[in-house]
This record gives C-alpha cells, structure tokens and sequence, in this order.
C-alpha cells in the first residue's frame, strides 16, 4: 500500500470529525494468509472444552461372566456383553478428555492481528472515536454513536482500562463484542463487520504491535482457509471484573 491507511474520526456523540491517519506498519501491511489461518485454526482449537468422554469396554460396568458357552447353540460365540457390539457396551474409539490447544508463537499471533487490522482498514471498516466520556451507562447513547457511524451489523469495541462506562453502554447490544487493546486478536477483528477505536486504544494498539518480517513465515502451500471465521456469538472472552480490576489498577 503506498499511501498511509486512513480511518474516519468521530466525536463521542457520533459527529463527523475528519479523519486520523493510520499507522502504516499495523494497518497498511499485506495480510499473510496461511499465517492467519493456523492463528485462527489454533485460536479456536484453544476454545474447545475437549471434556468429552466415552468409557471403552473395559470400564462399562458389568459383563463379567460369557454370556453363553462358546460351542453348541448355534449362535455367535460371545465373550461379553459389554463388548461394543451389544447395546450398553463399550465405545470404539470415543472421544477422551484432552487439550485442544496449540502453540502459536507471538510473532505469529502479532503477524496475524497486523493483517486483519490491514485487510479490514481497506475495506474502510476501521472507525475511530475521540473519546468516550460519557457520564452515565446508558445503551441508547451506545446504540446512537453505532448509528451514526455506519456500524449496523456486527461491530468490535476496542476499550481501554478507564473507560468503564462505555463498557456498560456497549455490553447489552446484540451484535457488538467488547475487548481490550491488549487483549485483541485477529479472529476478533476478522469476526466484526466494524472495528471502533478511541484515539487512546488506537495508540496502544499500534504501540505493541512489534516489527515482523513478513518473510519470516512463508509458507510454500496455504491450508485450505475456512470458509468464514464469523460467529453469530461474540468471540471475545472475558467478565465485567476483568474491566473493573483494570480500571481500579489504574
């Protein structure tokens, strides 16, 4: 991209301010594709529970005894009935309890979240907004900057630590995903239709964002990419306390 990205800049209320300059070296990078896919394959690997459990036929109870003798009746020698042909018997190669997750280096993981943040500052999906003083949590004022903005579908919130308020305005609307800037990940930018930033968290995110070498992760043959890596659910994680402790740290 020759030219530096830019972003649209609002006031808090949703007013057109103008529009702020991107960091190039975050968001006007080529995305890596294969590197996006094994971070998103491994990001949502690590999702999974991996509790599911099936009991084989050595730990169904009973079966102890043949059923009957092995010669003689004319039926099928039997040596249990626990056996995984019989109904109640033991499962063939069940699901065990196991860890689904993966080791994704962080210049990978970095690599990643600067391509979506670039594949998504093309598209013009990334907002920036002042600030978000407001006073009081209310969902209408939250539901009116969407609005405003143009973010009708699925939009992430990229907050700071202090900006608790804000968090309670969002956090009722369906359709939006609250994260943090520290906490932002290349499936939560790739999962949104729209990407708001505040000037501060926009800072910080280009702050931690280190310099990665593109060429240190070619690959010769992409994986087959997933269709869609959106979700109707939210995929960020985290809890009103996670917000609170920061913002009392602070």
């Amino acid at each position: 991209m020759s030219e530096a990205p830019q972003a649209a800049l609002f006031a808090s209320d949703g007013t057109p301010k103008g529009e702020v300059k991107l960091d190039p070296a975050v968001f006007g990078v080529e995305p890596n594709i294969p590197v996006m896919h094994q971070v998103i394959t491994a990001q949502l690997a690590a999702a999974r529970s991996g509790t599911a459990s099936t009991k084989t036929r050595s730990e169904v109870r009973g079966g102890g005894r043949k059923p009957w003798r092995q010669k003689g009746l004319g039926r099928a020698r039997q040596g249990s009935i626990r056996s995984p042909q019989w109904v109640g018997g033991g499962v063939v190669f069940g699901p065990h309890p196991r860890d689904y997750g993966q080791r994704t280096p962080k210049k990978m993981k970095k690599l990643a979240l600067r391509g979506a943040l670039s594949a998504r500052a093309a598209e013009n999906s990334i907002k920036v907004v002042e600030t978000l003083d407001w006073t009081e949590p209310k969902t209408k004022t939250a539901q009116a900057l969407l609005e405003a903005i143009g973010a009708s579908r699925k939009a992430l919130i990229v907050l700071g630590p202090t900006n608790r308020v804000a968090e309670r305005s969002f956090r009722n609307l369906p359709q939006v995903a609250i994260t943090r800037s520290g906490q932002l990940s290349a499936y939560d930018v790739l999962w949104a239709d729209t990407v708001l930033f505040t000037t501060d968290t926009l800072g910080s995110v280009a702050a931690g964002s280190y310099d990665v070498s593109d060429k240190d992760f070619v690959m010769e043959s992409a994986a087959d990419a997933p269709d869609s890596v959106a979700s109707s659910q939210s995929p960020v994680s985290g809890s009103d306390d996670d917000f609170e402790e920061e913002g009392e740290k602070s």
